[in-house]
């Protein structure tokens, strides 16, 4: 993947250059699912901080959990969650817009005061394309989305995942942007696209030492 390349995956609709990872270890919590399901969701979640080489935790101190993904048939189904409306802004009126678009995702972002991720929302609506879908294939779809703070336009043409021997991975190319954005000598937060050339300098060295 070129410097260029990377570039565009954390470049905004409006041109500006956002990169995010979490500054915090991650406590996921899974809702509208069955066990099976759930089984999968966590292992893709473990997965995907393994590869990131980022910390896991049971709870986080501020909201109990701070990683939460929603399962459901209808976006009328998320007025009903009990003080959802107080950690997404404007909820109900966010649903008539998705409503209104015939969305079946969508994905909210809190930060910290130094601009890292706090805390991240992914809503899933099971229409018909995504019930089709493996459950393997949307959970580590969905999980990679929240690792980082990629652009809104890093995957409209491509997903982030491939096959591999009949099983469902991360892409390498995408892989090794995680791999290298949670590097410790890279910063949490960037707004200057001159990060995109030292990730790509990560992946390279790397993709060297391995």
């Amino acid at each position: 993947m070129t410097p260029q390349e990377i570039e565009t995956l954390f470049t905004r609709a409006d041109g500006q250059y956002a990169f995010a990872r979490w500054g915090r270890p991650v406590a996921p919590i899974v809702f509208g699912v069955d066990d099976a399901t759930l089984k999968i969701v966590k292992g893709a979640i473990e997965a995907v901080a393994a590869l990131a080489g980022h910390d896991m935790a049971e709870t986080d101190p501020e909201l109990g959990s701070n990683m939460m993904f929603f399962f459901f048939r209808d976006w009328d189904e998320l007025l009903e969650v009990p003080d959802l409306d107080k950690l997404i802004p404007d909820l109900a009126a966010l649903v008539a817009r998705l409503n209104a678009a015939g969305a079946n995702q969508y994905r909210a972002f809190r930060f910290d005061d130094q601009g890292a991720i706090q805390a991240a929302f992914a809503f899933v609506r099971m229409d018909e394309q995504l019930s089709e879908m493996p459950a393997e294939t949307l959970a580590l779809s969905q999980v990679v989305m929240v690792m980082l703070q990629w652009s809104e336009r890093a995957f409209a043409t491509a997903s982030p995942l491939a096959v591999a021997g009949g099983v469902t991975v991360l892409r390498p190319d995408i892989a090794g942007v995680v791999r290298a954005a949670y590097d410790p000598v890279l910063p949490a937060v960037a707004q200057d696209a001159s990060h995109a050339l030292r990730l790509f300098a990560r992946i390279q060295a790397q993709t060297t030492a391995s």
